[in-house]
């Protein structure tokens, strides 16, 4: 058995261990993932740690204008990416993983710390203080809460055992939402975290096996601030994994894109009329398929679509093409049956009538089939 197997969930999941033999494009298309969870190659924001920022103190990163410190992430992240490419390409990294003081990754923290307050992290850009106590469009103001981090052998088998830390607050309001406790919001049910303490979990999910460390919400993206700092003090060498709607801004993504090893962006809604009506997110389609093809640049992707009923012509089939047109063959998708009524639409079933019901088969069945017809690689994280 491999090393990253065990026993103990293998026997609950043993597609995640299967699943590598009996679909070999697995190795191609996600193969920066299996080289980081096999321990072969380190994680990105490990190697991030490791480059110089360009100043001679920590300390004066507080003191440097945001444009100061964009133009020193500029030129450090581009070698950074230069780097990376090359690892992609199958390089081996070999030089020793010392800390740089200040790194590209501190630069990153300072940064990320301003576009919080006032938040520009989502599309949103409500520009609320939340370093004063306000909440924004997320439901957040500056702390960062969890509702539970553990061992996941839920998600797609690839993915199994993953560490998933199931963060507080969402940029959407879906009115179906499956997690509406965690997203919008029960704040009593859970747990205020430090940057600290967030890598104290990571690093406690890495040794109790999990293949990689998964941010999942709600949604991650107003709790950036926190996840990249701790980056800092993590000690684990997992793979980093974006569960996300991919509602961020273009400054956001700059700084995520060199830290995240594997992406699982959630693309839902296939025009802005049903984005609109459903999760009450304006720009989505612009915004969402943006950040997800440049997201695919700079690692490895599975990208998930949940198939709703009544929704297959407006939705599913825009999306699925999209991504035929867009992302190739490059990326898996997984095309999701798992869709049933909650939240809102179960309390007032008559204003979302055509969700308020599960997909039937052949809606299912047509999302898979047009899957095919595109050519894309939906059947090894699907079924």
């Amino acid at each position: 058995m491999p090393v990253w197997a065990s026993s103990e969930w293998y026997v609950v999941r043993p597609d995640a261990i299967y699943v590598w033999r009996r679909y070999p494009q697995l190795e191609e298309k996600l193969g920066w993932y299996l080289r980081v969870m096999r321990g072969e190659a380190p994680p990105k924001f490990r190697i991030v740690r490791a480059f110089e920022a360009g100043l001679d103190r920590a300390e004066d990163l507080e003191s440097v204008s945001i444009d100061e410190l964009w133009r020193l992430h500029n030129r450090v992240s581009l070698e950074f990416r230069r780097e990376f490419r090359r690892l992609r390409e199958g390089e081996v990294w070999e030089d020793p993983l010392t800390d740089a003081k200040p790194s590209l990754l501190d630069l990153k923290i300072e940064l990320v710390k301003r576009l919080t307050s006032p938040c520009v992290l989502c599309e949103r850009r409500c520009g609320v203080e939340r370093a004063k106590g306000r909440r924004g469009a997320c439901r957040l103001a500056w702390d960062v809460y969890i509702h539970s981090a553990f061992l996941h052998l839920g998600e797609e088998a690839p993915l199994v055992p993953s560490g998933t830390i199931f963060y507080g607050g969402c940029n959407y309001t879906c009115v179906f939402c499956q997690n509406w406790d965690v997203s919008q919001w029960k704040a009593s049910q859970a747990m205020k975290v430090t940057p600290k303490m967030l890598a104290e979990i990571q690093d406690s999910l890495a040794l109790e096996g999990a293949r990689n460390i998964n941010h999942v919400g709600g949604d991650p993206v107003p709790s950036l601030h926190y996840i990249v700092e701790s980056m800092k003090y993590a000690s684990h060498s997992k793979p980093q994994l974006w569960n996300s709607n991919m509602y961020m801004t273009l400054e956001a993504l700059e700084i995520l894109v060199d830290l995240i090893d594997i992406w699982l962006p959630d693309l839902k809604f296939g025009n802005d009329k049903c984005s609109m009506r459903l999760a009450a997110v304006p720009r989505y389609w612009e915004a969402t398929t943006r950040n997800i093809r440049i997201a695919a640049e700079h690692g490895d992707m599975i990208v998930r679509h949940l198939v709703m009923p009544g929704h297959l012509e407006c939705c599913t089939k825009p999306v699925l093409r999209w991504i035929a047109e867009n992302l190739g063959d490059g990326v898996l998708v997984n095309v999701m049956d798992q869709y049933h009524p909650d939240n809102l639409v179960v309390r007032m079933p008559h204003k979302w009538p055509e969700i308020a019901r599960r997909p039937s088969r052949e809606e299912i069945e047509e999302a898979w089939r047009y899957a095919s017809e595109l050519g894309l690689d939906w059947e090894p994280v699907t079924r």
